[in-house]
């Protein structure tokens, strides 16, 4: 007895094997170009970015050359930055000016758009008036900063001396005004400029 082919299906593998060999050029072009594009981490220089105030003008962080920064990138949304912010406002009250700064840069898309992850703008002016924030509140509805940062998530904050390097990185939220980040932010005041 003989077993007759089946009658093809029509499928082909070729979309996948395509597939696998556009994932492994991307890799490839990655790990290529890995010494182009420096890590964004403590010991490295800050990169300079622009974004805008609640008023629409724009702010960069080389605007604040020679001073120590904290930036902040956050978004309404997010849970752990409402739970932050107020240390940081705590920590601005106690030593804001004299050669410190908060750039608080919030990714939320303009107010009933929705942004790159599937979350809705949120009315910035209001969270910091909610909770009583005088710092700096800055936007980039862009999230150009999450990707010139390498930031992962929000919040996400480097602390930045008066040369421009990094010399703290923080995931998540944390309590800003804790004494180990004061002394480490009151050691960078010291520094020579």
């Amino acid at each position: 007895m003989t077993v007759e082919p089946t009658p093809s299906t029509g499928y082909s593998n070729r979309p996948y094997g395509y597939a696998l060999v556009g994932v492994a050029l991307l890799i490839g072009v990655a790990w290529m170009n890995q010494d182009r594009i420096p890590p964004v981490t403590t010991g490295t220089v800050a990169p300079d970015f622009e974004v805008e105030d609640l008023d629409g003008g724009l702010v960069r962080l080389s605007d604040h050359s020679g001073d120590v920064v904290l930036v902040n990138i956050w978004a309404t949304w997010c849970l752990p930055c409402r739970e932050e912010m107020p240390s940081m406002e705590r920590l601005y009250q106690e030593i804001g000016g004299d050669g410190f700064e908060i750039m608080a840069v919030s990714i939320d898309a303009e107010i009933g758009f929705f942004d790159l992850t599937g979350n809705v703008g949120g009315d910035i002016r209001e969270f910091a008036n909610s909770l009583g924030l005088t710092f700096p509140i800055l936007h980039d509805p862009s999230g150009g900063i999450m990707r010139l940062y390498r930031a992962t998530a929000v919040p996400e904050t480097f602390l930045i001396g008066r040369d421009g390097i990094i010399y703290k990185k923080v995931a998540g939220g944390t309590e800003w005004d804790a004494p180990q980040h004061k002394e480490l932010i009151q050691r960078l005041l010291a520094a020579p400029q």
